[in-house]
């Protein structure tokens, strides 16, 4: 990923007809005069579960319609929240499937779920993505030779002291970032803070987070290290040497991910396995739905009550640290 700022103003400029038909101006959040509601459908905890955005009850896209709002004087965005903290399942927007709904991961046809590192429970953060964000999976990092972007937006770790429902848009500031090296793949880890949270008001950048919440961010390292191990597969690796970056490079980082969205939304990225592009907001693009996402066939499967969750689940797990 190239992280040059003046390439990336050009690109922004590139990409502004794209914005003016995204509300650049205004802000989304769960009280927001846009209003998006999340429509839950199906049984939660199996693969049979979606959570759709939906506004003035019609479906939205969350990874194309919900605007990105990247502020570069506030250093904020909108972040949408995909796993509440402390909470195991792995949910994550579809970014293969029409209108981009929440829908918890599977593997070999079992839905997932994040294993208790001891001592925390699940996900120790609020844990989602930025909207209108890709890491391309055609381009290698030029600073980190043979890794190549994961294929998704980008992931984004909320350290506010609330715990945030899954669905939930809220306006985030930016702090810094970590680069997982997932399965071989780039996966870069942003540290946001809800503006509305008190500890905003205490962090400017990311080594306010090292005086004001000790150990966090050596802990949010760790996890993300060990947090596979349970199910017999090795620690992860960092780039950088698991250094994290600063406000400003991450800002870059961004900008850089919401210009190749960008670029796959607009058709220019061809390929096999790349994310659907409809949404029903960017009336100049490809994509674009003139009338809109088919609301009544996707949300046709009625709330059921939650599935159990596997007991092994609720068990605590322990491994040594390196």
């Amino acid at each position: 990923m190239t992280c040059q700022p003046q390439s990336l103003l050009s690109a922004r400029s590139r990409l502004s007809l794209t914005q003016q038909h995204i509300c650049p101006n205004r802000l989304i959040s769960s009280s927001s005069s846009l209003k998006i509601e999340s429509r839950d459908q199906g049984t939660k905890f199996t693969g049979d579960y979606k959570k759709y955005a939906v506004r003035d009850n019609q479906v939205m896209s969350y990874f194309h319609d919900v605007p990105l709002d990247l502020d570069l004087e506030s250093k904020t965005a909108n972040m949408i929240v995909e796993i509440p903290r402390w909470t195991n399942a792995k949910f994550e927007i579809d970014t293969k499937a029409v209108g981009n709904p929440i829908v918890q991961d599977t593997k070999k046809g079992q839905v997932r779920f994040v294993k208790n590192l001891f001592p925390h429970h699940g996900y120790i953060h609020n844990y989602g993505a930025f909207p209108q964000t890709w890491e391309d999976p055609n381009t290698a990092h030029e600073e980190l030779g043979d890794i190549f972007g994961d294929n998704d937006p980008l992931d984004v770790c909320e350290i506010g002291s609330n715990i945030i429902q899954t669905g939930e848009v809220k306006k985030v500031k930016i702090l810094g970032s970590i680069a997982l090296i997932d399965d071989g793949e780039l996966d870069w880890k942003v540290i946001v803070v809800d503006v509305h949270d008190p500890l905003s008001n205490e962090v400017l950048d990311i080594h306010d987070v090292f005086v004001k919440c000790p150990g966090l961010l050596e802990t949010t390292r760790q996890w993300f290290r060990d947090y596979k191990k349970p199910d017999g597969k090795p620690a992860n690796k960092f780039a950088f040497n698991g250094a994290y970056k600063n406000q400003e490079e991450t800002l870059a980082i961004i900008q850089e991910c919401n210009r190749v969205w960008g670029k796959l939304i607009s058709g220019e990225v061809k390929g096999d396995g790349l994310p659907v592009i409809e949404n029903s907001t960017i009336s100049q693009l490809p994509g674009f739905l003139d009338s809109g996402f088919n609301t009544a066939k996707l949300l046709n499967n009625p709330v059921q009550p939650d599935a159990p969750i596997p007991s092994e689940i609720h068990k605590p797990y322990f491994c040594t640290t390196d």
